[in-house]
């Protein structure tokens, strides 16, 4: 967090496999959150959210983080960054303790909280999150907040977050090699959820599909909070790759061509349309069919969408998201990809934009940026609200004392 004239400022970076995005915040009078600042870099050292060249990936957040400075007009000091990939795991827990005077205190909730988490974990993962999603009191289940409720036991469920230590301390040191402290490494699809999700869906059952360009990210909510979180390894350079293998063009001209004539449905594309694609070498350009294009295209989207559906199935939760599928992230604009959905899932779907923004209005109206301002609406969270402490840090272990005292003595 930085400053600018009397205003607190936040700062979100969403470190991408294709792209690094640096989002600088602030609240407004009536409670919104401005956009003042925006940088973004093509990402390198990045693989499938794993950082494979931390002096890469360093070079990358820095100029993303300059160009956002410049804009903002502020000197950022401290970032809300968010972390992806196959290492992540998710599993729900329950812990249960006594009350201590006949009424919950905030002290119990805190106790019940800790007993929830009091997992044994792999060595090489480390707590990232651990998101309360109901507590229940002498047996009465749905309550969001216990405290002030008379009874004896306290029980608490919540669904915890873990990512490898390896890759999250790889992600620290590319942000402190710019100079700039972490305070706190989010989850990206419950990152997104906070700018795309509307409360009635996440109270009724929604599915979040975050498809960036190495990882597509899967968190399902119900009741009002997350239930289920997974990482899917297929996602938009899959897609371009697919391209530069079929049509033999460069992987940044298939990645123009993706971008430019893209589409996931041939019957929205006549079949008298022809492009232009770039060759290998100086070889001349050629015309292909736009049809074709979308044939790749769909190939690719088809199985994605068909990996989600199947990690659903498996883990249960198709059933819960009478909401639907919300699609977020830069994959999920090309054209058709919502009508494909659609028919993958058999549920509706729509396009998940930030939402509750001011500011930059090219930010508001792009999933690109819906990782990195849901890393804005987090940190401003964290910071009106008691911030969620990191399981590593010394703050954590010491309030974990602390606690263990007031239960004894």
């Amino acid at each position: 967090m930085t400053r600018k004239g009397a205003r607190d400022l936040i700062v979100g970076l969403d470190i991408g496999t294709s792209k690094v995005v640096a989002i600088v915040g602030g609240q407004t009078q009536d409670g919104r959150l401005e956009v003042v600042g925006l940088g973004s870099h093509p990402s390198r050292g990045m693989n499938k959210g794993v950082v494979v060249n931390i002096e890469a990936t360093t070079q990358s957040i820095r100029r993303a983080v300059e160009e956002a400075e410049l804009m903002a007009g502020c000197r950022i000091q401290s970032v809300f960054a968010g972390i992806s990939g196959s290492h992540v795991k998710s599993f729900n827990s329950q812990g249960i303790v006594g009350v201590s005077h006949g009424e919950v205190s905030p002290h119990d909730v805190e106790r019940v909280v800790a007993a929830a988490r009091a997992m044994a974990i792999p060595a090489d993962q480390k707590v990232l999150h651990v998101v309360p999603q109901e507590f229940i009191v002498d047996g009465q289940e749905g309550i969001q907040e216990p405290v002030g409720m008379a009874g004896v036991r306290l029980e608490a469920k919540v669904h915890m977050v873990t990512g490898g230590a390896s890759a999250a301390q790889n992600i620290r040191r590319c942000i402190e090699g710019c100079g700039l402290r972490l305070d706190k490494l989010i989850l990206e699809q419950l990152a997104s959820s906070y700018a795309v999700l509307q409360p009635d869906e996440r109270e009724l059952g929604i599915c979040l599909v975050d498809i960036g360009g190495g990882t597509s990210d899967i968190a399902v909510f119900k009741n009002g909070s997350i239930r289920h979180t997974a990482v899917i390894p297929v996602a938009g350079n899959q897609v371009t790759n697919d391209i530069a293998v079929a049509f033999r063009t460069p992987p940044q001209s298939a990645e123009d061509v993706k971008l430019k004539y893209g589409c996931a449905q041939p019957q929205l594309i006549k079949s008298s349309n022809e492009i232009e694609v770039p060759s290998v070498g100086d070889r001349p350009p050629r015309k292909l069919s736009r049809l074709t294009l979308t044939e790749v295209i769909r190939a690719r989207y088809l199985e994605l969408f068909q990996f989600i559906r199947k990690e659903l199935h498996r883990s249960d939760f198709y059933d819960a998201i009478a909401g639907g599928v919300v699609l977020t992230g830069g994959s999920a604009k090309v054209e058709g990809v919502i009508e494909l959905a659609e028919e993958v899932f058999d549920l509706p779907v729509r396009l998940g934009v930030p939402q509750n923004i001011s500011g930059l209005t090219d930010v508001a109206q792009n999933p690109i940026y819906s990782t990195a301002v849901g890393l804005l609406l987090y940190g401003r969270q964290q910071i009106q609200g008691s911030p969620e402490p990191d399981a590593d840090s010394l703050g954590y272990w010491l309030s974990r004392v602390q606690t263990w005292f007031k239960g004894h003595f």
